[in-house]
C-alpha cells in the first residue's frame, strides 16, 4: 500500500460482483483515501481513458473482462455532521455497506431511508442509480454528494439540485465518467413517517398485526419482503432487478390496461405519464422461472436474472435481449436494463 491505495494486476473480478461473473482486470486500483485519487489518476490511469469504479459489484454485468483500470473505494466512516431537534446531517463514504448504513441510521433515531432496507451494493452507488423501492428514492433525502472530477482534478460537492434525480438515474449515470463519487451526505429527520402505501408494506405489516408501525418495523417488513421475493446473491448469483419499470404516455398505459386487465399501472413523474410493471410483463410472456443452461430468471421474480453456477456474462446478456424482444412483440413496450453492462453495449 502506498499513499492511500494499493495496486492488484491481473485481479479477479468473480468474487466482486453479485452476478459471481468470471471477469479480470489488468489493474485494479484499492483507494482507502480518496484525497489519493489525483495521485491515483496521474499514475495509473491511462490518458484518455475512463476507469470502471466498482463499488459493490450489484449493479453491473461483466459481459466480458475490464477494458480499463477498476477503481474500489475502501473508505467506509459514517458520521452525523450537524444536528438538532428535528433532523440531522449524515454523512457517509462512497465505501460503506448501503444496508448497513441503513440500519445505523434507524440505530440513532434518524428516518427516511428504511424502504430501501436490504439493497445490494455500497453507499457510494446509490446516489448514481437513484437507487429507489417500495415508494422511496435515495433521491429524497440526499443533501450533497462529494466527488472527485479527474478531468479538472477538484474535489467537488454537488447539492441535490445539482445531481439531477431522476427515475433511476442522475448527473453521474449520464455523464458517466466525469465524477468519482467519494462520500453522500443525508438529510434525515428525527420524527417517524413511516411510509407504507407502496404494494406489499401494508399487508406485510397487517400480517404481523402492526396497525402503527415504527420506522424500524417497516425497516424489518421491507427485509421481510425482499428475503422472500429476491433471491440471496450469496446463493445465486443476481443483480436485483434487472430491467427498470417501463415508463410511458398515459394513453398507451390505458390502452395496454383495457386490453390486459392484470396489468399493474402506477404514476408516473407527470401526469401524461405512467409506470408499468416490467416484471408483469415479463412474466406474462413466459419467462419466469425459465432456464437456459446456467443463465436463467429467478422462479420467484420475474425481474430478475440469475446465474446458476458457471453462465457468462454473454449468455446473461443474449437471454435479456430476448426477454426484452418478447416484451416489445407482445406488448409493443421497449424494457431498459438497469446494471451497467461492462465489455458489451445494450
Amino acid at each position: 500500500m502506498a499513499e492511500g491505495y494499493r495496486i492488484v494486476e491481473g485481479a479477479d473480478l468473480r468474487a466482486r460482483n453479485s452476478f459471481g461473473i468470471a471477469a479480470r482486470a489488468a489493474l485494479l486500483v484499492e483507494v482507502d483515501d480518496p484525497a489519493a485519487l489525483p495521485l491515483v489518476f496521474a499514475r495509473h490511469i491511462a490518458p484518455g481513458t475512463t476507469p470502471l469504479v466498482l463499488g459493490g459489484g450489484s449493479n453491473l454485468l461483466f459481459a466480458g473482462d475490464a477494458q480499463v483500470a477498476v477503481l474500489a473505494l475502501r473508505c467506509s466512516q459514517v458520521r452525523v455532521l450537524d444536528a438538532d431537534d428535528a433532523a440531522a446531517t449524515v454523512r457517509a463514504d462512497a465505501g460503506a455497506n448501503w444496508h448497513e448504513f441503513v440500519r445505523w441510521t434507524l440505530d440513532q433515531g434518524l428516518y427516511g431511508l428504511e424502504n430501501l432496507a436490504l439493497i445490494p451494493g455500497t453507499v457510494g452507488a446509490a446516489p448514481i442509480q437513484n437507487i429507489g423501492a417500495y415508494g422511496v428514492e435515495v433521491g429524497e433525502h440526499v443533501q450533497a454528494v462529494e466527488a472527485f472530477e479527474p478531468a479538472t482534478g477538484r474535489q467537488l460537492r454537488l447539492g441535490r439540485a445539482d445531481c439531477a434525480f431522476a427515475y433511476r438515474d442522475s448527473v453521474f449515470k449520464r455523464q458517466a465518467g466525469r465524477y468519482v463519487v467519494t462520500a453522500v451526505e443525508f438529510r434525515l429527520s428525527r420524527q417517524p413517517c413511516p411510509r407504507t402505501g407502496y404494494a406489499g408494506i401494508g399487508e406485510e405489516l397487517a400480517a404481523a398485526g402492526i396497525t402503527a408501525p415504527t420506522p424500524l418495523q417497516v425497516f424489518e417488513a421491507v427485509c421481510a419482503l425482499r428475503r422472500r421475493k429476491l433471491p440471496d446473491p450469496a446463493r445465486i448469483g443476481n443483480a436485483g432487478s434487472f430491467f427498470k419499470n417501463p415508463i410511458v404516455a398515459r394513453a398507451v398505459a390505458e390502452g395496454l390496461a383495457s386490453a390486459h386487465p392484470g396489468l399493474p399501472v402506477f404514476p408516473g413523474a407527470c401526469a401524461d405519464t405512467r409506470k408499468l410493471s416490467a416484471a408483469w410483463l415479463i412474466e406474462a410472456c413466459g419467462w419466469k422461472g425459465r432456464r437456459e443452461g446456467d443463465a436463467g430468471v429467478a422462479e420467484g421474480h420475474a425481474l430478475v436474472l440469475v446465474n446458476h453456477g458457471q453462465a457468462s456474462g454473454a449468455q446473461l446478456l443474449a437471454l435479456a435481449r430476448r426477454i426484452v424482444a418478447s416484451v416489445q412483440e407482445r406488448f409493443g413496450v421497449a424494457l431498459e436494463p438497469e446494471p451497467r453492462i461492462v465489455g458489451d453495449h445494450w
